[in-house]
């Protein structure tokens, strides 16, 4: 499990990035891997997995 920071959410078109605490790195995440719902700034953790074009954050629960 990771934490982070949501970075940037946008709900009308349902994606944003998540910051990873340790990393720096920034993680792609849709409504779909939410468990929460989120906002900027939000302190969360979630898990990664692989898409597409990357990883991407899942499970993602206000911290």
């Amino acid at each position: 499990m990771n934490t982070g920071k949501v970075k940037f959410f946008n709900d009308e078109k349902g994606f944003g990035f998540i910051k990873d605490d340790s990393t720096d790195q920034e993680y792609f995440v849709h409504v779909t891997g939410l468990i929460d719902e989120i906002r900027e700034n939000d302190e969360v953790t979630f898990d990664l997995k692989e898409g597409r074009k990357g990883l991407n954050a899942v499970n993602v629960k206000r911290a």
